[in-house]
């Protein structure tokens, strides 16, 4: 844990008793502020009162005294409307802030060269930091992994001298943290999202750059033309920057064509690495990913060679383009986490020939968007409440069954695709929410690899 001294004796409020609440509560009252945490949910509040946390009303604090607000990410501060703790604070001045920012504070008290890599974007961030990490790891570096990836930062040990902090940041959790300064900020990409939460394209797009602005290094991609404009900024102001694309050449940066990252200055190719045989890094949108990995490793100091070998040791996550296992020549790969149509096309797109287990609880538009894709399903087995649209939008154009329950697609899948005689590919890639069926995406993932590894002569595929 990070104790946060940098509040030492100064009240502070905390609302939001979530996990990352709960680990910023317990860091805080390490550090010895005089705390007073609350949250709407009254179970919440008992829950961390029960773990000796102080909890109290915010309305009844003397405002005038409190150092600063901790809010955590999910709790709005502007949009649609801000929170009435945020309201409070702001009505008397208090700054509002989140664990992100208590971290940096903590990394410039403790170790302000601790190298710090944070990442940002609005696809692609938990499997560029995981990336990230792994290779830091695989070359013998002290690596903590944290942030909006599943693990709170103030959880991981305090900054020191050559431990390198791999943080996945959110556009909530940039919006609480100002001081923000990484060693290396990247930037994947930019395309609508979480409006909602911040108005408008360009206030989202502006939140993002903030990543950036007191970075020693920024990485960005400059596929979108959000991005693209910020990356053009950041040159004209003469900031240290490192563009990568997944689809464009160019003279100074790395980019990804034809599965080979290219690392490029001054117009010559400096590099080629070949993502060929990595399963993990399948697709264009992993040639995005690992595009960023090489140019952010390059900025931390690591050789191409240390580099190369984090790239070919990479698991991947968890639910996202997963191989589970193989049974005889037919692959089986869990993208549970791809929740609706565009989630879904980067693994349709990776493979020539699919077997694909599609549907649960449906999202506007289904998958007529994934039309062009269709060519490469050998046949799709369609389960939860989803079947009977999705098989009206596949018509006639490729083979289907209304399979029902996950367990017997995976059953028809693997006993159809094992005929053929030639390497087949089985996908879970819903386009769709769980909660027909299951209580989030990742029981979904789970199951499917339960059922998977209890097939006949399946060799499950480690992760490690």
């Amino acid at each position: 844990m990070i104790a946060a001294e940098t509040f030492r004796g100064q009240p502070v409020a905390l609302f939001g008793l979530g996990g990352s609440g709960l680990a910023t509560a317990r860091a805080l009252q390490a550090g010895g502020a005089r705390l007073t945490a609350f949250d709407d949910n009254p179970r919440s509040v008992e829950t961390a009162t029960g773990e000796g946390i102080p909890t109290g009303d915010l309305h009844a604090l003397d405002w005038t005294r409190i150092a600063a607000l901790v809010l955590s990410p999910g709790v709005p501060l502007t949009h649609p409307k801000p929170h009435w703790a945020a309201e409070l604070a702001s009505a008397h001045g208090v700054p509002v802030i989140g664990d992100i920012e208590i971290f940096a504070r903590e990394r410039e008290r403790l170790c302000r060269d601790a190298p710090f890599i944070a990442i940002t974007g609005t696809n692609g961030k938990s499997t560029t930091t995981a990336l990230i990490a792994h290779a830091l790891r695989h070359s013998g570096r002290d690596t903590q992994l944290g942030g909006n990836i599943g693990v709170p930062v103030l959880t991981l040990d305090p900054p020191a001298p050559d431990r390198f902090y791999v943080v996945e940041c959110s556009s909530y959790q940039i919006d609480l943290a100002p001081s923000i300064a990484p060693t290396v900020g990247l930037l994947l990409n930019l395309s609508p999202d979480h409006l909602d939460r911040h108005g408008t394209m360009e206030n989202y797009a502006a939140i993002k750059a903030r990543l950036l602005k007191d970075a020693g290094t920024a990485v960005i991609g400059v596929d979108d033309e959000w991005c693209a404009r910020i990356a053009d900024w950041h040159e004209g102001e003469g900031r240290p920057l490192v563009r990568i694309s997944r689809s464009r050449e160019l003279a100074d940066g790395v980019f990804f064509r034809d599965g080979v990252l290219q690392v490029a200055r001054g117009g010559e190719i400096e590099r080629r690495i070949s993502l060929g045989g990595i399963g993990s890094l399948r697709g264009a949108h992993n040639g995005q990913n690992a595009a960023a990995a090489v140019a952010t490793l390059r900025a931390l100091g690591l050789s191409f060679p240390e580099i190369e070998a984090g790239l070919r040791s990479f698991p991947g996550l968890a639910h996202r383009m997963e191989e589970v296992a193989r049974v005889g020549s037919v692959l089986f790969v869990n993208d549970s986490k791809a929740t609706n149509a565009d989630a879904a096309a980067p693994a349709l797109g990776s493979f020539p020939r699919i077997h694909w287990i599609a549907g649960g609880l449906p999202k506007e538009g289904g998958i007529a968007s994934l039309e062009s894709l269709f060519p490469r399903v050998a046949k799709a087995y369609l389960i939860g409440e989803a079947a009977p649209a999705f098989a009206a939008t596949l018509g006639e154009r490729i083979p289907y069954e209304i399979s029902g329950s996950l367990q017997v697609a995976v059953e028809n899948a693997a006993r159809e695709a094992g005929t053929s005689g030639r390497e087949e590919i089985v996908l879970l890639s819903p386009a769709c929410a769980s909660f027909d069926q299951f209580r989030n995406f990742e029981v979904r993932g789970d199951t499917f690899r339960q059922l998977v590894n209890a097939l006949p002569g399946a060799e499950p595929i480690t992760r490690t």
